[in-house]
């Protein structure tokens, strides 16, 4: 039986690990916790100095600006992030959190398992690839397209406030990140190597597929070479794009059929994901487009870019897209930050239908207001009335302003305080309070309505009707709600699309 090593961290906190590598990665070793409640993880190069001052930052300072301010505690979940610093047998290590248990496959793959990941962490590479998900993985594993946005959400944020605080992830990529589509959970892992500009270099350059173009371009270059571009919160940015794209489309948004050197495949690859890198969706230069000819049948639909393309992820997102993978493949200073994609993933959840058709795979899809609204996953097109609400908020003059932003309301849907106030957003700054619902939409004897549950404010424009809280009002075309009063105050213009 294995030892039980027993260390005091740089916390003064007393560690122990059972002495037996339960995994291990191209820098480092990880052993458990005898109770499995965290993890040491001890890097192989002994007496680096420079590790050890970053390991000491990213513990202590970094850590305590991360989860001792407002919103702190909402971090846990986000990240698996290095708790404390430990030495042993002249090797530095970290100690961090287990990770919680729905991030393990709790079916594994199919024909009994016959991949072995039952109990495994469930690495996003498993979720993003059509093939995986057809030919390997449980069905119940796979979750639906409502949790695939969530996931999308959460990493966009997590992303976010890394950055905020000055620090790049560097090697952001499905193997670092897990992610659990079954309650649409997402959790960033190996923060051990942030990068600390102008103080710590990155130790990688990222994972393939998701280096950014200027990186690979000058791969070549010595590491010390002025012109050599390393991972940074703009290289962050390029992966956090493809990530997104990857996870809700399934495919990657440069790996397409054009060829760059027909000897020399390495030179190949070098060029489709560095300097001639292409979207494969491109509006004007089809040079990269996915021949549908040449793929494999459980490659499909998702590598259909016709069927499936990227606008089908709506109005808000689209525009990203175009910005992360055309405007600024090659200029990262134009690429979409974080926060924007936080911003627009909040507002895409917003115009999320559930399908009718209760065999769809993905169950949920992005509402196009500008066609008759169709699921693109099945094909099943919606019948019925559907109500839209356009958000406005007050001016400073007083006068009600569109805010670019719309509701779909379907059966039992919720209503929060961050459709009530534009000063709030939904972000770890809310408080308990301001998470409760404050209001549910019902769809009873075809008539639609808003049940108000929390809504003091809540009156009909037109009549100056106060709606009680308890009460409900039915929702007809046209029809005007103020939804609360004061500053960021909001009114709901109600639309009606009849299918």
């Amino acid at each position: 039986m294995a030892n039980v090593v027993r260390l005091t961290a740089s916390d003064g906190s007393v560690v122990e690990f059972v002495d037996e590598i339960k995994a291990a990665g191209a820098m480092k070793d990880v052993y458990f916790s005898p109770d499995k409640r965290y993890v040491v993880a001890l890097f192989r190069k002994k007496n680096d100095q420079a590790l050890k001052e970053r390991l000491q930052l990213i513990t202590g300072q970094y850590r305590e600006r991360i989860f001792n301010q407002q919103g702190g505690d909402y971090w846990r979940g986000l990240y698996c992030w290095p708790t404390a610093m430990v030495e042993y047998q002249g090797k530095i290590g970290v100690v961090m959190p287990f990770y919680a248990s729905h991030f393990f496959f709790d079916y594994g793959s199919k024909q009994n398992d016959m991949l072995g990941i039952k109990g495994k962490e469930k690495e996003g590479k498993w979720f993003a690839s059509p093939s995986n998900r057809q030919k390997f993985l449980d069905s119940r594993e796979l979750g639906n397209w409502l949790h695939h946005l969530r996931i999308c959400l959460q990493i966009a944020r997590a992303t976010r406030r890394l950055h905020a605080a000055g620090l790049a992830h560097s090697d952001l990529s499905y193997k670092n990140v897990l992610v659990d589509p079954i309650t649409g959970s997402a959790c960033l892992i190996d923060l051990d190597g942030l990068v600390v500009p102008d103080k710590f270099a990155p130790d990688v350059v990222g994972t393939p597929d998701f280096i950014a173009p200027e990186c690979v371009k000058t791969a070549h270059l010595e590491r010390n070479d002025p012109k050599r571009v390393l991972p940074s919160i703009r290289t962050d940015e390029h992966a956090l794009a493809v990530l997104i794209y990857m996870y809700l489309l399934y495919r990657h948004p440069l790996r397409g059929d054009k060829v760059h050197d027909v000897k020399d495949s390495q030179h190949d690859e070098s060029l489709m994901m560095g300097e001639k890198a292409l979207f494969i969706e491109h509006p004007t230069d089809s040079s990269n487009r996915i021949n549908v000819a040449y793929v494999k049948a459980s490659e499909l639909p998702w590598k259909d870019t016709q069927k499936l393309p990227y606008t089908l992820t709506g109005s808000y997102l689209s525009p990203l897209f175009e910005r992360a993978f055309i405007d600024g493949l090659h200029q990262p200073q134009l690429r979409p930050s974080a926060d924007e994609w936080e911003q627009a993933l909040v507002k895409t959840v917003d115009l999320i239908q559930p399908c009718i058709n209760h065999d769809c795979e993905q169950k949920w899809y992005v509402f196009a207001n500008s066609t008759k609204p169709i699921c693109p996953f099945c094909q099943t097109p919606f019948v019925g009335q559907l109500p839209v609400l356009n958000l406005y908020s007050a001016s400073q003059e007083g006068r009600f302003l569109p805010d670019n932003h719309r509701v779909m309301v379907y059966h039992n849907q919720s209503l929060y305080q961050w459709h009530s106030n534009k000063l709030l957003f939904p972000n770890e700054r809310l408080t308990p309070e301001q998470k409760r619902r404050i209001g549910y939409f019902v769809y009873h004897q075809q008539q639609w309505y808003l049940v108000n549950e929390a809504l003091p404010d809540l009156m009909s424009v037109a009549n100056k009707q106060t709606i009680a809280i308890g009460d409900k009002i039915a929702l007809v075309d046209g029809l005007q709600l103020l939804l609360s009063r004061g500053e960021g105050s909001r009114l709901v213009v109600v639309q009606m699309v009849s299918c």
